[in-house]
């Protein structure tokens, strides 16, 4: 027996029709019925009626009145953008950021706080903290959240939902742990390698904009690469794809540390902080190093950036050897102070050194890459999730 609700039925248009109009107040924001009728092609008394059933639905409200001229001021709709909500969280070594996604896109506060140390720390306890305290800062309400996106620095196994790479959470699960998440938060989770989620920064806010696809060589603390295709991202079969601070350094390379026996040892995070150290950039950690390097002389920056340049360029060939992106973009905290100078410095060695010639840009996104991905990628999920509410027939 065929289903009432099969395809061309007039429960299954009026689903159609609901979430083509419930689309297009997401991409052009408030919209009169006669509006909504032009954009989608449907009749005005269609569209009259997809109004009102997405208004009792608790989905839309009148958000304001519209000039018409002669006539009476026409009503314009809009979503509620707190139906449905994620949250966006990166994980650091050393803090917990995180805000609030939208329907909107719209951006919310940032939130910042240290790692709990000690023996109280769990991966449950860490997101819930993030959860409240993002919301807290968005005056939204904990309970609409449907999902959350968490930036590691590691990767996770899409086939056996396994964590690696990730020496820096201590108390998480290495095995299960996005089914962990989900049992105890009730809510959906995934997890992505903070350099893919900064590459999708890239892509919709950076310097990937226009580009047809591109390698963002992250250069932080840890080292490595996100390669993307036309917007879509390669993880690998078991999500570890671009984790180049393993790889061996080549013997061309050795002459500038002897004591390094993989590029992280040679370009990552504790290699960097000590060159800056010798070159005579005070600092505590990292970031403090960073920051000071950021106010020093043209004559040592210009002398750091030459000898960076020197080692970055080395773990940019082996993705060039694979994959020959047109466009390296050298991102990471220690990317982003190099910015445009360092990225010129390393296309003009590898371009006078090897075959190769790819384009070399600084990353442009500026602060928090890593959740403006997360950010990014959540409110595409969040508006999914409220179409969602509107549940088209199955045939």
């Amino acid at each position: 027996m065929a289903s009432k609700n099969a395809q061309g039925t007039p429960g299954w248009l009026g689903a159609i029709n609901d979430r083509t109009a419930l689309t297009l107040l997401l991409d052009h924001g408030a919209l009169t019925r006669n509006r909504i009728g032009e954009l989608s092609g449907l009749s005005k008394p269609t569209a009259a009626q997809i109004v009102s059933r997405l208004e009792e639905a608790g989905l839309i409200y009148e958000a304001t009145q519209v000039s018409g001229g002669r006539g009476p001021n026409a009503a314009a709709y809009a979503v509620y953008t707190d139906r449905a909500i994620g949250v966006a969280v990166d994980i650091t070594p050393t803090a917990i950021n995180a805000t609030v996604a939208d329907v909107s896109g719209a951006e919310h506060p940032i939130i910042s706080m240290p790692v709990p140390r000690g023996g109280e720390r769990s991966a449950l306890g860490d997101i819930r903290s993030a959860i409240d305290a993002a919301c807290g800062a968005a005056g939204r309400n904990p309970d609409t959240v449907r999902r959350v996106l968490i930036g590691v620095q590691g990767s996770i196994d899409p086939r056996t939902d396994e964590l690696s790479f990730a020496e820096h959470l201590p108390g998480w699960p290495r095995r299960g742990l996005r089914a962990h998440l989900e049992d105890g938060l009730q809510r959906a989770v995934t997890i992505d390698n903070d350099a893919n989620l900064a590459a999708i920064a890239e892509r919709t806010r950076g310097a990937g904009v226009d580009a047809a696809g591109f390698a963002l060589v992250w250069i932080g603390a840890g080292l490595a690469v996100s390669i993307d295709q036309n917007g879509s991202l390669l993880r690998g079969a078991a999500g570890g794809a671009g984790e180049i601070g393993y790889l061996p350094i080549p013997l061309t390379a050795a002459r500038m540390d002897p004591a390094a026996q993989n590029l992280q040892d040679l370009m990552g995070g504790p290699a960097v902080s000590r060159f800056l150290r010798t070159s005579g950039v005070q600092g505590r950690t990292l970031d403090d190093r960073l920051h000071r390097f950021a106010a020093a002389t043209p004559e040592v920056r210009s002398a750091v950036l030459t000898e960076l340049a020197h080692r970055f360029a080395h773990g940019v060939l082996p993705v060039l050897a694979v994959l020959d992106p047109g466009t390296v973009v050298l991102g990471g905290p220690i990317g982003a102070a190099g910015g445009s100078q360092l990225a010129e410095l390393v296309r003009t060695h590898i371009r006078r050194t090897t075959r190769w010639s790819p384009d070399v840009v600084a990353t442009t996104v500026g602060a928090h890459p890593v959740l403006r991905g997360a950010h990014d990628a959540l409110v595409a999920d969040v508006r999914t999730s409220l179409l969602d509410d509107i549940i088209t027939p199955s045939a």
